[in-house]
């Protein structure tokens, strides 16, 4: 099937579309979302590689993982959280497995791979059914990469914010995570009380920080242009698990709802952005998504197109080293990764793009002078007898306004591997990457 639009000479193979059965003899849940390889193991001649996939789902039929954070049907619900992850094997060119691996959360948007090989997948959401029979959520859990060691227990010094993605310095142990609440986004720093780097290390807790701009209280870096610096420091916040509460009268460019590590680290001064989405380490830095950073065509601070910013955690510095500024230049982008090269990729989540290839979502690169250009289109058109044909249990439809996620790669930069949120397909992505900067 023509699922996806690459340059001459790729290659893809997809798997594990929503309702193909899993190995446990249950279907691959829907909502396919962030991902990360997280082990290449040597068998013979060839490599398994064992990646871990997130699912955005809400209530919905659970996903029977060894490890089940919450398994209550809550008051008003007739399903119980049905998020999770599973953990899929892919070797040579041939996907051979997957599983599910961990059950019972809600949300679970993108996350990140720790150096010692588990993945930190993250919730979304700010729900507390604990009054009527379930859990809190908003929380990021470990999984292992024998499913059977995942222990499903929320890593609560991490915060309950509406997590997005987090990224560890191999060095420090540090992860950095992002907030997606529009308008209402801290940046924060885990310092864990165990520095090890071994799985379960997180669960002894630790420290959870909140940047914010040297010399300047609460900072607004919602509309930064390109090469934009800014010195950090670093808040301790007392209570990494404080209820959500609304934003105080006043607050500039939003209402509502916002966490409350957000809450206390804007009464101390902490900055804010406008959509904290993907976020990856490579060499030294930290590289940050700000999905709709950047002003609208009505002039709606916070409601551009998107930037990626650059933290140096030695330097203590953080510049904006691309600003989209134009939806065909990149429309809103969210998943992140780096290749083994070094070349930026970055999964867009706004609006089919239309341009000589047609409509449809993008992956983009980003060249050495920071321009971006398209890899990939989402090509993905289904009618009832092509399902049919493919022996697959979606929906038909028109798929290209779907997201990428999940763009990740193995460790020799080979294959790429990635998501298509709708209709729930991973493809494993390989050719000729020395042709361009990837």
């Amino acid at each position: 099937l023509p699922l996806l639009q690459l340059p001459e000479g790729f290659e893809y193979l997809s798997y594990s579309w929503s309702g193909d059965l899993m190995t446990n003899g249950q279907p691959t849940p829907e909502l396919h979302d962030g991902m990360g390889v997280i082990a290449a193991e040597r068998r013979a001649a060839e490599t398994d590689l064992l990646l871990v996939r997130n699912h955005e789902r809400t209530f919905a039929s659970p996903i029977m993982a060894p490890a089940r954070y919450d398994s209550t049907v809550p008051g008003g619900e007739s399903h119980p959280p049905g998020g999770g992850t599973t953990s899929l094997v892919f070797r040579g060119r041939q996907w051979i497995s997957v599983e599910p691996s961990l059950g019972g959360t809600l949300m679970n948007c993108a996350g990140g791979v720790t150096p010692w090989g588990t993945w930190l997948s993250c919730e979304e959401t700010l729900q507390d059914r604990s009054s009527s029979g379930g859990r809190k959520h908003g929380y990021v859990f470990e999984v292992r990469r024998n499913a059977a060691e995942t222990t499903g227990r929320p890593l609560v010094d991490m915060g309950r914010i509406l997590h997005e993605a987090v990224a560890v310095d191999p060095e420090t142990r540090y992860a950095y995570l992002t907030e997606d609440n529009p308008n209402r986004c801290g940046f924060y720093r885990f310092i864990p009380n165990d520095a090890g780097g071994t799985p379960g290390s997180y669960e002894a807790g630790g420290r959870l920080q909140a940047a914010r701009v040297a010399g300047r209280v609460n900072a607004d870096l919602r509309a930064p242009a390109i090469g934009d610096e800014h010195r950090l420091e670093w808040i301790d916040l007392s209570d990494p698990d404080a209820d959500p509460a609304k934003v105080p009268a006043g607050f500039p460019g939003a209402t509502g709802v916002a966490s409350g590590p957000f809450l206390e680290a804007w009464s101390r001064g902490a900055l804010r952005m406008s959509r904290g989405e993907g976020i990856c380490y490579d060499a030294g830095k930290i590289y940050v998504v700000d999905s709709t950073a950047g002003i609208s065509a009505g002039g709606r601070l916070g409601q551009g197109e998107g930037v990626v910013w650059e933290y140096d955690p030695r330097a203590e510095t953080l510049r904006s080293i691309f600003v989209a500024g134009d939806e065909l230049v990149a429309d809103n982008p969210d998943n992140i990764t780096i290749s083994p090269r070094g070349g930026i990729l970055l999964c867009e989540d706004g609006e089919p793009a239309i341009d000589s290839y047609g409509p449809g979502v993008r992956v983009l690169g980003l060249s050495a002078a920071g321009e971006s250009y398209i890899l990939a289109k989402n090509n993905v058109v289904l009618d009832v007898s092509q399902i049919r044909a493919a022996g697959k249990s979606v929906a038909p439809g028109d798929y290209r306004g779907g997201e990428f996620a999940g763009v990740c790669f193995d460790p020799t930069g080979e294959v790429m591997f990635l998501n298509i949120q709708e209709p729930g397909i991973t493809v494993a992505i390989w050719g000729p990457w020395a042709k361009g900067n990837i």
